[in-house]
């Protein structure tokens, strides 16, 4: 999004809100088609910003779902059963049942463990249903199966008439900034492949693989020609011996740099030295990757009313947010000219993660405004402010003219 039409749409909306730019969405999905084309399908993991679901929905061929919740955002999204990979460490048996026996078996199902694969069987048995599987391979934490489990599954695959085993599933982990690593990764998958058909007659006609991207959060990370990473990974991909299809599976990489958190200045302040900016959303709201109490300074703009002046020097500021704990720094150190109340500040590539993974019910503020932006529309509101203090109390009849009884001792 161009600088001068953030800076105007910014400047007439409340805060705290979130701006996704559906064309920076739809430019970055279509670059990862053009470069592999024919070569690999793009798979969207929505858990980095589900409200982008039906916007990629001609973009993405597939797209990763790990949670009843997001399936269900799937489903009134209208995603086809046969475009989900349905995926998540913890399968509950009723979530299962319902989805098998509705979409009569459609979709891909990873498996995580023994018992899933068990679940699995069991449940499209019930159903007269066969289902696709993908195995999860582990990366050494809790997710996947370990090799030896797979080479077991695979060799007593007889055992589970109702699922078709089509290949593995591998995800080891973001922002990696090198492609040896992904080319490591790839070799020791290639190697996997070859052995389980060596030794079990078992061919892989699918490989999901999630490269875990890199993308340039913070003010002197280098940005990179995106373009040509991928091309250079697309020769990769060429190198591998194996034949079955790839999917990539991606989820920051496509989400991050849509998205832009606004918050206004409420209040300034010099304590100890020290200057303070105090700003009404926070870290409730906005949360960057290997970000540590705000030491490292993300992508930002300043919008103030009053221009600085030209023998103004940047000072540095600590923006905090507004709730009652220590830890709320979005950044230390922030360079400004002259930040005054009523200010605004434009946070960057906050279009993955943050919209889900801030700490949304602490001090029950309410949820931010969301904003999509398409060259079409321009700006318009898919989501008002919502409150929270209803979740974080009891059942009780919800009002605003609910008045505190003075108590006199």
């Amino acid at each position: 999004m161009r600088k001068e039409i953030l800076e105007e749409m910014a400047d007439g909306i409340e805060t705290p809100s979130y701006i996704f730019d559906l064309e920076t969405v739809k430019e970055r999905l279509e670059m990862l088609r053009r470069v592999f084309n024919g070569t690999a399908s793009i798979c969207y993991a929505m858990k980095a910003n589900p409200l982008l679901v039906g916007e990629v929905s001609g973009l993405a061929e597939f797209y990763e779902v790990c949670s009843p919740g997001e399936f269900r955002i799937c489903e009134r999204a209208g995603i086809p059963m046969d475009r989900i990979v349905l995926s998540g460490v913890n399968k509950e048996e009723e979530d299962i049942d319902r989805i098998i026996n509705k979409y009569d078996g459609y979709g891909t199902f990873t498996v995580e463990s023994k018992s899933q694969l068990t679940l699995l069987q069991q449940t499209a048995r019930k159903h007269g249903a066969r289902i696709e599987i993908l195995l999860r391979v582990s990366s050494g934490n809790q997710f996947g199966c370990d090799e030896e489990t797979i080479r077991e599954i695979i060799a007593k695959r007889e055992e589970y008439p109702n699922v078709s085993i089509m290949g593995l599933q591998y995800y080891s982990g973001t922002q990696k900034k090198k492609l040896t690593k992904m080319k490591e990764e790839l070799h020791f998958l290639e190697e996997l492949i070859v052995s389980l058909q060596a030794d079990f007659g078992f061919i892989t006609k699918e490989l999901e693989y999630g490269p875990g991207f890199y993308v340039a959060y913070y003010e002197r990370e280098q940005k990179i020609n995106e373009e040509a990473v991928m091309n250079e990974f697309l020769r990769m991909l060429w190198s591998t011996k194996f034949g079955g299809h790839i999917t990539l599976e991606m989820g920051r990489y496509i989400a991050a740099t849509c998205g832009y958190y606004i918050t206004r200045v409420a209040d300034k302040k010099i304590t100890n030295d020290q200057n303070y900016l105090i700003v009404d959303g926070g870290i409730n709201h906005l949360n960057y990757y290997a970000q540590n109490m705000g030491m490292r300074i993300p992508r930002f703009l300043h919008l103030s009313e009053t221009a600085a002046k030209e023998d103004e020097f940047p000072e540095a500021w600590t923006v905090c947010g507004s709730l009652c704990t220590s830890a709320d720094v979005l950044v230390k150190n922030l360079p400004l000219r002259n930040p005054r109340i009523n200010d605004i500040l434009i946070f960057e590539n906050a279009g993955a993660y943050s919209i889900t993974e801030g700490i949304y019910l602490f001090l029950s503020r309410d949820l931010p405004r969301v904003f999509f932006y398409n060259d079409e529309k321009g700006i318009y509101l898919v989501r008002d402010t919502k409150r929270t203090d209803t979740i974080n109390d009891l059942d009780r009849k919800d009002t605003d003219d609910f008045v505190i009884e003075e108590i006199k001792l």
